[in-house]
């Protein structure tokens, strides 16, 4: 799966770009590879970023306007979705006749808000690359295991599962762990390799909280709890893996048993999570299950800043799960 995919990547860079999507990491990757590229062919040609909402439509005008000497420019307006009325007629007099040796980049966070000037751009030609939201597991396993490719390594099923778990959703963290693993184990990536790159911090994630706590194993849940805390885990992390793990029990319970292949896009998550949910959810009954689920719906919520300690809503959370597995 492409998470950005673009309308044309041959030749050189058009003088019209338009980034599009809210996944913030892959739109700044997106702008800095074109700016790349610009300079594989101008090593000399000057950068310049703005924020839409903090430079006049005139001062852009001048910007964009061909210098005596001919330099070569790229021009990056961040935030384009904030363009305002007047900008939005500065950018549509300059997309009828963009000066040459100039690249005018407008990075939207796509949505309704400010979509005129997408579809000006559009109108006008400009070259699309979308960076879509990344929001599921299977989503994040798939970058990851771009992230590795494209720093030349490969990685196993099972070491993709423990980086993914013990690093969290941020992708900037991710790719910046896949880089590194891959620099470090001379490109091949198995899970012992990524238990030593992060030594503790994959036994003490959010994750191997909820793990414990949805395998009835209360002193082991509580301990990689307070670990978790230790280490700065932030609290609507582990919060999250908790609610993430109980509902992936609830959701491959209603499925029913089956090939984890088979269910991987009718459930929307990966096979090996299937599997071991499978493992796991033999052990609860859906009564169970239900208390569970609004144990962890309450401690979203008192980490978000309903309670006025978290650390104990957290171990309140973690032990109502575990007592909901044991049937109390």
């Amino acid at each position: 799966m492409r998470h950005v995919s673009r309308t044309r990547d041959a030749g050189p860079p058009d003088p019209l770009q338009l980034v599009v999507g809210d996944e913030e990491f892959l739109a700044e990757r997106a702008v800095s590879e074109l700016v790349r590229r610009i300079r594989q062919e101008d090593p000399e040609v000057e950068l310049r970023r703005f924020r839409t909402s903090e430079v006049a439509p005139g001062e852009l005008a001048g910007h964009l306007s061909p210098s005596l000497f001919a330099e070569s420019r790229v021009i990056v307006l961040t935030h384009a979705q904030d363009a305002t009325k007047d900008m939005l007629a500065a950018v549509a007099e300059y997309a009828k006749d963009p000066a040459p040796g100039i690249v005018l980049v407008a990075q939207h966070a796509g949505g309704a808000k400010g979509k005129a000037l997408v579809d000006l751009l559009k109108k006008a030609g400009a070259q699309v690359t979308t960076c879509n939201r990344i929001t599921r597991a299977d989503e994040r396993s798939d970058f990851v295991h771009a992230e590795v490719r494209r720093h030349g390594g490969s990685i196993t099923p099972a070491a993709l599962a423990v980086l993914v778990e013990a690093v969290g959703s941020d992708l900037r963290e991710l790719a910046s762990a896949a880089g590194q693993l891959v620099a470090d184990t001379g490109g091949k990536i198995d899970e012992a390799g990524v238990r030593r790159y992060h030594r503790g911090r994959a036994e003490s994630s959010g994750f191997a909280v909820a793990d414990a706590a949805v395998a009835g194993d209360r002193r082991g849940a509580l301990e990689a709890l307070r670990w978790a805390l230790v280490l700065g885990v932030p609290h609507v992390l582990i919060a999250d893996a908790l609610a993430d793990s109980v509902r992936t029990l609830a959701k491959v319970g209603s499925a029913g048993r089956g090939d984890p292949n088979r269910l991987a896009g009718e459930l929307g998550m990966p096979p090996w999570k299937i599997r071991k949910a499978q493992g796991t959810v033999r052990q609860w009954r859906p009564e169970q299950l239900a208390v569970a689920i609004a144990a962890t719906a309450r401690v979203n919520a008192d980490v978000k800043g309903v309670a006025a300690d978290p650390g104990y809503a957290l171990e309140r959370a973690v032990l109502a799960v575990v007592e909901a597995r044991a049937g109390r």
